[in-house]
């Protein structure tokens, strides 16, 4: 069985243990003690915490790129699971560093075609989620708002597409938007299956539709675009891997990361068996 490397999402850690501690052994019990490495952003929790909203997403991309090609483990290639945003984080490491190479993406209510609303902050206080939320409304495309809050540079703001392409400093780029970067869509073809995984009572991802590529049509906020309309379908090559049967949609019932351990158990550890 191939080794594991979950990435944590937006306000969690690497190792708690009423989370991705808790995942961890769920794997290691049900794959036969196979290897899992929970990423640790910056060498320490406080950072780790705080990398999921300060640390520019490029910098986590590349620190964990050099990080796992230390990993001797990983040397023959590992299956992957993002909580939230780590779904497009992976998918970004995925695309830019294929060595060590990843089998299997599995992403969890991942972001892929950005937000455009921020109705709740886990773990943050109040007041904090209230400024993080203004600041998205009113600045999200300002440079520095770009180089200081992760959740800025995968704002996408369907009413002003073009400044989102020009300006956003992450997910314009790695969903291929402002320019067609081939070697993208080939790293990401070179999955063997990446899985994603939609809460269909989500309250966190505005719109739900993101966390399966799908997003509002240019222009307004109502109405969502299938993903076969979209030029992200075809500029990541996400038309081959479904003609290829290597993209896989699934859903299930719940809030945000709500995932039972049996449904865990039964959906995603057979496709790291796989």
């Amino acid at each position: 069985v191939l080794p594991v490397v979950l990435w944590h999402g937006m306000g969690d850690t690497c190792c708690f243990p009423f989370s991705l501690g808790a995942i961890k052994k769920l794997i290691e019990q049900h794959t036969n003690g196979t290897y899992v490495r929970s990423l640790k952003i910056g060498g320490n929790l406080v950072l780790d915490y705080e990398s999921g909203f300060f640390i520019h997403p490029n910098k986590q991309v590349d620190y964990v790129c050099k990080q796992l090609a230390l990993d001797e483990r990983l040397t023959d290639g590992y299956n992957a699971i993002g909580f939230s945003q780590g779904g497009q984080f992976l998918r970004a490491l995925a695309q830019r560093c294929p060595t060590p190479p990843m089998r299997t993406l599995i992403s969890l209510g991942g972001q892929h075609q950005g937000i455009f609303g921020l109705p709740k902050c886990p773990t943050l206080k109040q007041r904090s989620c209230e400024y993080i939320s203004q600041l998205l409304n009113y600045a999200a495309y300002e440079d520095w708002v770009q180089q200081q809050l992760v959740q800025a540079t995968y704002w996408h703001d369907p009413l002003h597409e073009s400044k989102y392409r020009l300006q956003s400093s992450f997910l314009a780029d790695i969903n291929n938007e402002l320019y067609v970067n081939e070697r993208y869509a080939e790293n990401l073809n070179k999955l063997k299956k990446l899985v994603l995984v939609k809460f269909l009572n989500d309250t966190i991802v505005q719109p739900r539709e993101s966390q399966w590529f799908e997003f509002y049509a240019p222009g307004q906020d109502q109405q969502i675009q299938p993903l076969n309309q979209s030029k992200v379908y075809k500029n990541l090559g996400l038309d081959l891997m479904l003609e290829r049967k290597r993209l896989q949609l699934l859903s299930v019932e719940g809030d945000h990361l709500s995932i039972s351990q049996d449904w865990f158990l039964k959906h995603l550890v057979p496709l790291l068996l796989d």
